[in-house]
């Protein structure tokens, strides 16, 4: 028998027969930290609609939002994840310092997580809206004033622990009444079989006979569990095992950059977010609260190193000057508005007091660790494939120097549970290449745009040229001053999926 994605060598398949169904009420429940543990192990293989491998952000965003869904909230769930926290509640001290680990969260993924129920939980906690965001070049030849008011929207977006978005999205699945067992194990080893000749296959078949017929796939666990779903959800992040087990090749390339990150304090609130690209990469200044901020530096290998290093007061020095006069000087009216070198766009010019340039609040404390991590951009070149979908960072890796990362994955996980729903209406197996292809058509094309924008704006400002610092300051300039551009820039950057020069 030809298997599609090899098993460990001589394993063979279970002969069970159990009677298939594609949803029961007596669905084991969700693991309590009573039971958190390996009760499976040795028993019976069983069968599930969906498998969801990874239990972070993306892989239950997608449990929840299935959850919401009247089509798909009956659907039996497995969630295969390692991660003990996992297991039970996960309780968040208010005086707990801000985790240096964000998200900044859109307008769009903040409708999505009201519409699935997860919001609720996330304003228990901790957590920053913004309605203004400055950005700016080293050069001082321009910058960029964004309000959430230019693009008729009450903020820009929101930061977030996320620790914060993790609890909150399992204490939402955890009260739905979404079928699901948690598996605390990895994933091993996935099996496929083709279609049997047979169009029409008896749904209640044993496990194994569905199987052999290739209406099911096969996962074996870690631990010694085995089971089966209909659908394998690849949810696992960037070193996707469910990616490697399938076959999707990837295309991309290290940016020979590290980010660090880390949560300052202020003297006072901070409620804009800053951004100043700078020879070696942005840095970002996050509001996240409580007078602290995120910060995102990306740097070479070399200067992480130093910078992870360095002490304390060093470190809040090198910050607040890379962040002020360091590396060139402030951009001024005189240079923005008497230039002849930008005359060219004057048209279409909208101007405000609250336009202007501002210096960013000094950072006076080092509130966590500081964390360095390469940076990378991977995009699988597929998917979907029979019985297997990637969302999030199993499908799609980018630079966050636009925070859009886990935004685009929460875009994954919205579209995949409306296509699966959309497939149980007509009756599709929901496991079918055709239907899972749907979802890919929808949620390619809007991802590898964000990939392209954000690695065009990270090779841009990777060179130091005259002509192009100028060309860098044009753009900067148009993006401040012309209203229609400032207003499709802003929908864009909040999961509205439009092109800037095209809405």
């Amino acid at each position: 028998m030809n298997r599609i994605f090899a098993t460990k060598a001589g394993s063979d398949v279970y002969r069970l027969r159990i009677p298939w169904r594609p949803f029961s009420n007596d669905a084991a429940p969700l693991l309590s930290s009573q039971n958190a543990g390996n009760p499976e192990k040795g028993s019976e293989a069983k069968q599930y609609d969906i498998a969801i491998v990874g239990g972070g952000m993306v892989g239950l965003a997608l449990a929840c939002s299935l959850a919401s869904r009247p089509l798909t909230r009956h659907l039996n769930v497995a969630i295969i994840d390692s991660n003990p926290a996992l297991g039970g509640k996960h309780f968040i001290k208010k005086e707990d310092l801000p985790d240096p680990r964000v998200s900044t969260i859109t307008p769009a993924t903040i409708s999505f997580f009201k519409d699935i129920g997860a919001w609720q939980f996330v304003e228990q906690h901790r957590h920053a809206y913004f309605d203004k965001m400055q950005v700016w070049d080293y050069t001082g030849l321009s910058y960029a004033k964004y309000n959430a008011r230019d693009a008729d929207k009450e903020v820009l977006g929101c930061v977030v622990e996320n620790k914060v978005l993790l609890s909150s999205l399992l204490s939402r699945v955890q009260e739905t009444v979404l079928p699901k067992k948690i598996y605390p194990s990895r994933l091993n080893s996935m099996s496929i079989l083709p279609n049997s000749s047979s169009s029409e296959v008896d749904s209640t078949l044993s496990m194994t006979a569905l199987f052999t017929h290739g209406r099911l796939a096969k996962l074996e666990l870690e631990d010694g569990n085995s089971l089966y779903a209909k659908l394998v959800v690849g949810a696992d992040g960037g070193k996707s095992r469910v990616r490697e087990l399938a076959g999707f090749r990837t295309t991309g390339w290290n940016y020979s950059q590290n980010a660090i990150i880390c949560t300052v304090e202020h003297d006072v609130e901070n409620h804009c977010a800053w951004q100043r690209f700078l020879p070696s990469g942005p840095l970002a200044l996050l509001p996240i609260g409580d007078k602290f901020s995120n910060i995102v530096w990306t740097l070479s290998p070399k200067e992480s190193s130093e910078f992870k290093s360095i002490t304390e007061d060093n470190f809040l020095k090198a910050v607040n000057h890379a962040l002020d006069y360091g590396y060139g000087p402030h951009p001024t009216p005189s240079i923005l508005g008497s230039s002849d070198l930008f005359s060219w766009l004057k048209g279409g010019i909208s101007k405000s007091a609250n336009d202007c340039f501002e210096i960013p609040p000094k950072v006076v404390k080092l509130a966590s660790e500081r964390m360095a991590f390469p940076l990378s951009l991977r995009h699988a070149n597929d998917y979907a494939s029979k019985r297997v979908a990637l969302i999030g960072d199993a499908a799609h890796t980018v630079h966050p120097l636009a925070g859009q990362g886990v935004n685009l994955g929460f875009g994954d996980a919205s579209t995949l549970s409306s296509v699966i729903s959309e497939g149980i209406a007509v009756g599709t197996d929901i496991g079918e290449v055709s239907l899972l292809k749907k979802y890919e058509a929808d949620r390619k094309p809007a991802n590898v745009m964000m990939m392209a924008v954000l690695d065009g704006f990270q090779k841009a400002y990777s060179v130091d040229f005259g002509p192009l610092n100028i060309l860098r300051a044009a753009a900067f300039h148009g993006a401040h001053h012309i209203s229609p551009l400032k207003k499709s820039i802003i929908s864009y950057a909040s999961g509205e999926m439009r092109l800037p020069l095209f809405a």
